[in-house]
């Protein structure tokens, strides 16, 4: 398995991904899958130098991905600020691979320019809480019950951490 730099042919699989997480009910906000003429923005919010999106690779299978995303966009005085995520394959879960992705996020950070990290996740997503204070990440905030996924409603963290 390699960690590598998002390729524009790796799209469609991090969607995949994605969409998983939206079927699974408690990893993300999205209730209904995405597509991927609908994340072309945010893929194009994603240069190399200053906001990648990581991959974990075997061959040309995608593992997982995690990827550093601008905060407020355009405003100068959050440039060195960014929001964390990863997201990993279903049959590839609870074999460290996020922790691996997370880890090789934070290391390149410093010299993208990022001096703050911080990652907003629904706060029934145990698996993630503990991944990010693992990590040094600290609860920042809370904003309870704003999510409602149909099934049920739960609120969102934010956790954070200075680099």
């Amino acid at each position: 398995m390699n960690i590598r730099l998002f390729q524009p042919q790796d799209q469609e699989q991090i969607v995949a991904i994605y969409n998983q997480a939206v079927a699974d009910g408690s990893c993300t906000a999205d209730t209904e899958p995405v597509t991927l003429s609908s994340k072309r923005g945010w893929f194009n919010q994603h240069p190399e130098d200053h906001y990648p999106i990581f991959v974990a690779a075997e061959g040309a299978q995608i593992q997982g991905w995690c990827s550093l995303s601008p905060h407020r966009p355009g405003r100068k005085g959050l440039q060195a600020v960014a929001e964390i995520s990863y997201y990993i394959e279903r049959d590839h879960r609870a074999q460290g691979l996020g922790n691996r992705l997370m880890d090789h996020a934070i290391a390149a950070a410093p010299a993208l320019g990022l001096q703050h990290l911080f990652a907003i996740l629904l706060d029934c997503n145990k698996t993630s809480i503990h991944l990010l204070e693992k990590k040094g990440f600290t609860r920042w905030g809370h904003l309870p019950g704003i999510v409602d996924l149909g099934v049920k409603v739960c609120g969102q963290y934010i956790y954070g951490r200075a680099l």
